[in-house]
């Protein structure tokens, strides 16, 4: 199909659903104008309905109602129709129909379209809601004839009219009615309802014996008797005005059992949602007062439906969302007839952060509004279909595959997706969220079912695309359907694959939503671009600073679109700020201000439709003062000391600009919000959160929200003194984090200074490529990764080694190399996609600063020991003097490489090990074979590798020992008061009993101390122990979970007190 064709055929779409609403409109109108009989009503909108069909020239309307007939003149019995029924309690009363007189275009449902059946069955649902309406309020009107009897009070009237037209509706009512005086204590109401439940009470004084016989149902002989009962008792308990509110306020909720049931119908598509919510706000267009638990019912189903079956997400969300939340959601929504799927977990995440904010703000918790952009949503599975349609099925076995034959097929996987089809009804959803639009600039985001979940964020997995968004509308639809499809296509790249093996996800049933987002932004020039944008977490997990807690939060802060906030880039820095410590910048100095300042931003350029990265000091020379709040994002470097920018004086043609935020910083709010903002979205979400911003300049938006990846067992080592000289591999001194680093065997050093060397692009590749080969050959956990600048930038390749998340992963540490010549500057990129990953999978950082005084690097442990690149990869030997893969262990007679890290001493501090050096297995350590039951408590698990470490090297033959067992309490995973004890059975008497008692409280002291330095500890021992002679006699003292016989490791001439 051509463009024009495309394009006429949308036109036409978009005229019929504009018909449409109009009629919908005009219906309204007529069934709420009181002074209109129904017969007239009736003629009125069989005629109406004919403008709103698509042939409205050939078209004729019929109504039957009871025994009267209705038409617009010229209805044909034999020409092919549409039909809808009319309903008024539950009974069919009439129907609709609608016919063409002459032959139409063949479509959907013989010359019809789908959707104007469905325009069909909304008439006839709205008419039988009048026409049942008209019916209760003539009941009503004959209470002035039955005004006499004593007997038919007004509430009695309603009742019994609604007995006779709804009698379903009245039972309901009936056993609310009896709960109700249950509820109140009404004694005659117990006694009925008593016969009419199941006799519970006497199958427990029955006891146990029958309870797997089916309980006998009760059976009420006389209903008449039972209903009258029931209302006497209801009238002499409450008064008239107290009876009509609760009958008006059960009649309202039970309004929503047709919502509810599709809801609750596993069959029930997205269409049939929508429809039944569409359905339910017009049939009650005035604000619907429901009970509590409906409404709470309602949001739970509508949040299961649209978000995810997360309880833990269900159970916050459902305290903030509201019913009209999804009547707006919906008609943002891109679907399939029949689809099932759900908006993923950004969309879902983004929705509830607003909705808690938003009840902030209205409960005085939050003093000004927080905004999300426009923002139109295809759901989940519309991938699937994406797939099928384009004959795209072997790609669901790609998870499957070996990890580099993923890499190497991805390029012809994109190329496929790129090439695809969509649906036309995909395709109409994308021209209408276009309209939606306008000319604004967009950015095509994921949405998966797995994504921004606690613990895999999926942080820059998959695609994010920004369109300008200019053109003819055919170009932005094919701009708009490529970028859908890219981001379908990046569901199968090698990093995410790769980031859901390692968790365990591989197997998940992955599906992909998109958010299609308005830009935030405002117009510069041929620019289009934010203030500022960032990144900002409520917890800060790389500190800068020792005075810094981890309380204090983070927030990333660049000027121009906020990519430059998350990803890292080669050449550039961004602005750090700690929330709660504002005043602890990480650079103190104003040359350091200077140097490591913003030096270009991200922007749309609206001519070129491109987007683009300029330097911001350009740019602000070209736009100057219509850069939205350019006088708090800026200072001016003036003798020698930076000024903020006064607005009298500034010439943004000749004054040198640095970009600082100072006057956002210290003239503003700003700092307090997003204190405000982090802490109700800690509080409520119920964990640390990271959530993406940007401003406009006049308003705030929240991009994304989602829980932070965190790190384990931040603690401080003790940092030796006396550590041999020609032991130190390296020291730091500059920006040092705290967190344990396991014993190394290996090295991977790319060498700065011969990298920088080499002649092309695709050499430096090549390197990457090496690290990304050795990251998968090395026992994971088991090395450290060092080279220059910055790993896994975007840019200049030059700056960094170029490596994705799975080339990396497998390392204990990350160490990057800042030295002057080359320019290779480590950029403290916390809070980026790069290092989120870093931090979910316990792999440390550290930037080593080479220039400084108290930092320094041995490189002649690593140029002086055998490369064993050569070995493991003989067909990269010519890379032999970039990249270097030293074994430790071969190296240096059995030793390891250890690095002491203390940020609050801000020091760092390598040193080769002998093999005799031993420590607490840490946290990367599998637990031995005979720990695995042990679960997931993590102290149990750590007292029992230490405990298995130092039994290894108990001299079992001088104590006379049999075995050892380590017993974990009964109750030990309720509560981590509670210490594990150790059962020897030795045969030792007199001064080697007590020998062998003072060993085992040195070791029971050693775990305490390690134990106070890991987490709060008040206890006086780690651990309890019983020495005796028969393990079965001495187990009978003990009430345990489990027992666990250790094994002895080591052989006995290894066996040594190590300091």
């Amino acid at each position: 199909m051509s463009s024009a064709d495309q394009q006429s055929r949308f036109s036409a779409t978009l005229e019929e659903r504009n018909k449409e609403i109009n009629f919908l409109h005009e219906l309204e109108e007529l069934l709420h104008d009181p002074t209109l009989p129904k017969e007239d009503i009736f003629q009125i909108v069989i005629t109406k309905m004919k403008d709103a069909w698509q042939f409205g020239t050939i078209c004729e309307v019929r109504l039957r109602y009871r025994d009267k007939t209705f038409d617009t003149g010229g209805y044909i019995e034999d020409m092919p129709y549409l039909s809808a029924d009319l309903i008024a309690g539950e009974k069919i009363v009439g129907d609709i129909q609608v016919t063409y007189t002459a032959e139409a275009p063949e479509a959907e449902i013989g010359p019809f379209l789908k959707q104007e059946k469905r325009l069909l069955d909304t008439i006839a649902f709205r008419l039988s809601d009048y026409i049942y309406n008209q019916r209760l309020k003539k009941k009503l009107a004959s209470k002035k004839v039955t005004e006499s009897l004593p007997d038919k009070t007004e509430w009695r009237i309603v009742i019994d009219m609604i007995r006779k037209t709804d009698p379903p509706l009245f039972m309901r009512l009936l056993r609310k009615m009896l709960h109700q005086l249950n509820w109140k204590g009404v004694e005659e109401a117990e006694m009925l309802l008593a016969e009419l439940s199941i006799d519970l009470k006497g199958v427990e004084e029955r006891g146990t014996e029958d309870e797997n016989r089916p309980l006998q149902k009760r059976i009420i002989s006389n209903y008449d008797d039972y209903i009258s009962a029931i209302l006497k008792l209801t009238s002499e308990n409450f008064t008239e005005e107290e009876i009509l509110w609760r009958v008006q306020k059960w009649i309202q909720n039970d309004n929503t059992s047709a919502l509810i049931k599709v809801l609750e119908s596993q069959g029930s598509s997205l269409a049939e949602i929508s429809d039944a919510i569409r359905r339910f706000y017009h049939l009650s267009p005035e604000k619907i007062e429901l009970s509590p638990s409906t409404v709470k019912g309602l949001r739970v189903s509508l949040l299961r439906r649209f978000m995810t079956d997360d309880l833990e997400f269900i159970q916050i969300a459902k305290d903030y969302v509201k019913l009209t939340d999804f009547y707006k959601l919906i008609d943002k929504m891109i679907f399939l007839p029949g689809s099932h799927g759900k908006l993923g977990g950004k969309s879902s995440g983004v929705f509830l952060a607003h909705n808690i904010l938003k009840s902030s703000v209205n409960n005085a918790e939050l003093p000004f509004e927080v905004k999300i952009p426009k923002t139109w949503y295809l759901t989940s599975d519309c991938i699937l279909h994406y797939i099928q349609f384009n004959n795209l099925e072997e790609i669901y076995e790609q998870k499957y595959r070996d990890l580099e034959e993923i890499r190497l097929e991805y390029p012809q996987v994109m190329q496929l997706f790129k090439e695809g089809q969509f649906q036309p009804d995909i395709i109409k959803g994308l021209s209408l969220a276009l309209d939606d639009f306008g000319d604004t600039p967009i950015i095509v985001r994921s949405s998966s079912l797995l994504e921004d979940q606690l613990g895999a964020a999926f942080s820059g997995k998959y695609k994010s695309l920004f369109l300008a968004n200019q053109g003819t509308k055919a170009e932005k639809l094919n701009a708009l359907m490529d970028a859908v499809a890219e981001v379908y296509a990046s569901t199968f790249g090698p990093d995410p694959i790769e980031y859901r093996t390692e968790r365990g996800l591989v197997d998940f049933h992955e599906e992909m939503g998109i958010m299609i987002m308005e830009v935030v932004g405002t117009r510069v020039g041929d620019y289009y671009f934010p203030a500022f944008a960032g990144v900002a977490f409520s917890n800060n997990e790389f500190r800068w600073s020792p005075r810094i807690n981890r309380e204090d939060g983070l927030l990333r802060i660049v000027p121009g679109l906020g990519t430059r906030a998350v990803d890292r880039v080669s050449d550039d820095y961004p602005i750090l700020i700690a929330p709660g410590q504002p005043q602890l910048r990480v650079n103190v100095t104003m040359q350091e201000s200077v140097k490591y300042s913003p030096k270009k931003m991200d922007v749309i350029n609206l001519k070129t439709n491109q987007f683009q990265t300029v330097d911001v000091d350009a740019l602000i020379k070209e736009v100057g003062i219509e850069y939205p709040q350019i006088n708090n994002i800026v200072s001016v470097i003036s003798n020698n000391m930076l000024r903020p920018p006064n607005p009298i004086q500034v010439d943004y043609q000749e004054d040198e600009f640095v970009v600082t935020f100072d006057g956002m910083l210290n003239k503003t709010h700003f700092l307090q919000k997003m204190h405000t903002i982090l802490q109700i979205l800690q509080n409520k979400f119920r964990v640390p959160v990271d959530v993406e911003f940007a401003s406009d300049g006049k308003d705030f938006y929240l991009l994304q929200c989602r829980p932070q990846s965190f790190t384990k067992q931040n603690t401080a080592d003790v940092i030796p003194t006396n550590a041999p000289a020609d032991r130190i591999f390296f020291s730091a001194s500059k920006h040092i984090s705290n967190g344990r680093v396991p014993k190394l065997r290996f090295i991977v050093y790319v060498d700065p200074d011969a990298y920088t060397s080499l002649g092309t692009k695709e050499e430096m590749l090549e390197v990457a490529s090496v690290v990304g080969k050795l990251n998968k050959m090395l026992p994971r956990r088991k090395f450290v990764l060092m080279g220059p600048g910055r790993w896994g930038s975007r840019g200049d390749i030059k700056l960094g080694v170029s490596v994705t998340y799975s080339q990396i992963n497998n390392c204990a540490m990350l160490i990057e190399i800042a030295k002057q010549k080359g320019n290779y500057k480590p950029d403290l990129s916390f809070g980026t996609h790069f290092f989120q990953d870093l931090v979910e999978s316990s792999i440390r950082y550290l930037p080593l600063f080479l220039d400084e005084t108290e930092s320094s690097l041995n490189e002649s442990f690593i140029k002086k020991s055998h490369n064993l690149l050569t070995d493991m990869l003989p067909e990269f030997t010519h890379l032999s003097n970039v990249v270097f893969v030293t074994d430790i262990s071969e190296e240096f007679d059995g030793g390891s490489l250890k690095v002491f890290v203390n940020a609050e001493q801000e020091k760092a501090l390598a040193i080769i090990m002998p093999e005799s050096y031993t420590e607490i297995d840490d946290i990367y350590d599998e637990p031995s074979p005979a720990f695995k039951e042990l679960g997931t408590n993590i102290k149990y698990n750590r007292t029992a590798k230490f405990i298995e470490r130092f039994v290894a090297k108990m001299d079992v033959d001088k104590f006379k020992i049999d075995s050892v067992l380590y017993l974990i309490p009964a109750h030990a995973m309720e509560s981590d008061r509670m210490l594990p004890a150790l059962l020897v059975i030795s045969s030792a008497e007199g001064a080697l009993l007590e020998e062998l008692n003072s060993y085992l409280n040195v070791w029971n002291d050693c775990l305490n101390v390690v134990e106070s330095r890991v987490e709060d500890n008040d206890s006086e021992r780690a651990f309890e122990y019983v020495i005796g002679t028969d393990a079965d006699s001495e187990l009978t003292k003990f009430e345990v979970a489990g027992t666990y016989l250790i094994n002895q490791l080591y052989p006995p001439e290894k066996n040594e007190f190590l300091s």
